[in-house]
């Protein structure tokens, strides 16, 4: 047996040996061991961390409001069918990247709310940047919740809602916030045309923050207190040495009226959220669903004799394409967009006997309805949308030509007017022309004329169908014998009587350019009918990787 001393442990049972008492009195009862926490106190604990974030800054949604904006949970409770949000990554933190390192500002949910619901009982996915946290400015977490909403929206087939109200890139993250950018610009452009996605900028939008909006499929804006551009006044001022206004430069009168950038404007944001629920109400969830639709409302036995006063016999005289649109689609019920931008062609969703359509008019109350740049940029991207989605359309025909003139072409109105010509040439769903009046040269074979594809055309009595007015068409092919004529006033006339005549509707569907030739009165029942026809139609794009669009 060894006679080597056992070395003793230094602590037993957190007494400490070396000023202890003799080992008699190491039996003395511990002090009472603090309670255990429950199950009950954890849920606390989570409950109390999830209101602190639910309640915000007041300090910080007191300023939100008194700019006149909402908070992005206030906007998400408007947008939303009451009760349906579920929150994702509400506990969600910046990881301090960059100059964020050892900063210890990491409130919740990084500045933006992110989720899903239901609008009319039906799943959207969405997510609002929250400005009161870090200015909505987007850092590398920020924009990992964003992409993970786009990734669930499109593996679920839901529309994607954006509400946008950031500062822009977090700068502090350098390049994890511009890899933030680009993850969501591809998976917007993956999402294109798979989904519907909506942007509505509810605050600034600047930088190549821009581009999100600009990728979606409808962008919405609100006065006094939305505004998108690239570059802000502060540099436009270093720069050229030119003063504006952030709503001069950005503002939702520029981007709908002159850029075309925004769909729709509205003066409040419960406004705008309300029709933002209203277009999806028309939307598909994804590509291979079709638009929801509502019980047939008689529409194909719907005679209404007030067609035939509309529009005028003569056809230089001026008429509200509108008023034609609001006799032809159930209830008068009409979403335009693009109402203020190229103002010549009418665009928007209606129903049809219950059923989904999208409209494509001539505005003879602008530039006569003739086509131009910005109005052929217009339709072109509504009829590739429509397409995308199954949404039927019906095209409204009253076009004089394309328009003349030196700005036209340097706008490029060949490349412009050739989009539409590709969109509708392309589109696959069912496609329903009326020629109301005149259908004059390249611009009648733009607007889904039968040779480019279009299921069914009807006419009007009043439809001109040819190169060129009466009056144009006199000039170019009798200018000599007006020049020598004694009475060059009453040979025009008769010759401009004789142009007219070949210019009938029936001769066209003699040969088979029209389908009928209709009683106004029957427009609605007609294109009812025509729209119930086809609705079993199936068309398939050519086999190739994509067509070379002429963007």
């Amino acid at each position: 047996m060894s006679s080597t001393p056992r070395t003793q442990p230094e602590h037993l049972n957190g007494v400490d040996l070396a000023f202890a008492d003799p080992p008699r009195n190491l039996a003395v009862a511990p002090e009472p061991a603090s309670r255990a926490r429950t199950m009950l106190d954890l849920c606390s604990e989570r409950d109390l961390v999830r209101s602190e974030v639910l309640m915000g800054d007041p300090a910080k949604i007191e300023a939100q409001h008194a700019k006149g904006k909402l908070t992005a949970r206030e906007r998400i409770t408007l947008l939303l069918d009451e009760g349906t949000f579920f929150e994702t990554e509400i506990l969600r933190k910046h990881r301090g990247a960059g100059l964020m390192s050892g900063n210890t500002d990491r409130p919740h949910t990084d500045g933006v709310v992110t989720g899903s619901g239901e609008i009319h009982g039906r799943p959207v996915f969405v997510y609002a940047q929250d400005f009161t946290i870090l200015g909505g400015s987007l850092g590398e977490s920020h924009a990992a919740k964003i992409q993970k909403t786009i990734d669930r929206a499109t593996k679920c087939g839901a529309p994607i809602i954006s509400l946008l109200d950031s500062g822009g890139a977090r700068i502090q993250e350098g390049a994890h916030s511009l890899d933030g950018y680009g993850g969501i610009f591809k998976r917007t452009v993956d999402a294109s045309g798979v989904i519907p996605q909506i942007s509505v900028i509810l605050g600034p939008c600047a930088g190549g923050a821009a581009y999100a909006p600009a990728l979606t499929d409808f962008t919405f804006m609100v006065r006094d207190v939305s505004y998108m551009y690239l570059t802000g006044p502060d540099v436009v001022a270093a720069v050229n040495g030119h003063t504006v206004t952030h709503d001069e430069l950005g503002g939702p009168t520029l981007h709908s009226t002159s850029s075309g950038v925004a769909a729709f404007v509205y003066d409040d944001e419960a406004d705008c959220l309300s029709d933002v629920r209203f277009l999806v109400s028309m939307l598909p969830a994804n590509y291979l669903d079709v638009p929801p639709s509502l019980a047939a409302c008689g529409a194909t036995s719907d005679v209404r004799p007030v067609f035939r006063d509309l529009v005028p016999v003569e056809p230089r005289v001026v008429y509200d394409m509108s008023a034609v649109v609001a006799e032809l689609v159930d209830d008068g019920d009409f979403l335009e967009v693009h109402e203020n931008w190229a103002r010549n062609v009418v665009c928007g969703l209606a129903r049809i006997d219950g059923a989904v359509v999208g409209i494509v008019a001539n505005q003879p109350q602008y530039l006569a309805g003739a086509l131009d740049a910005d109005g052929a940029q217009k339709a072109s991207r509504f009829v590739r949308f429509c397409d995308a989605f199954n949404i039927p359309l019906v095209t409204l025909v009253d076009v004089p030509g394309f328009l003349p003139g030196l700005e036209q072409e340097r706008l490029g109105a060949i490349r412009h007017g050739a989009k539409l010509l590709y969109a509708f040439c392309e589109a696959t769903v069912p496609r329903v022309q009326v020629i109301v009046r005149k259908a004059y040269g390249g611009a009648y074979i733009v607007m889904d004329s039968r040779s480019i594809g279009t299921d069914l055309s009807l006419a009007w009595p009043t439809t001109e169908v040819g190169v060129m007015g009466a009056a144009a068409a006199v000039n170019v092919l009798h200018r000599r014998e007006l020049a020598t004529s004694p009475n060059p006033a009453g040979l025009r006339s008769e010759l401009e009587a004789r142009y007219e005549a070949l210019s009938t509707p029936y001769l066209p569907a003699e040969e088979g350019f029209v389908d009928d030739v209709i009683d106004p009165a029957q427009t609605r029942a007609v294109v009812a009918r025509g729209l119930a026809m086809l609705r079993s139609k199936r068309g398939a794009a050519p086999d190739r990787k994509h067509g070379n669009l002429p963007l």
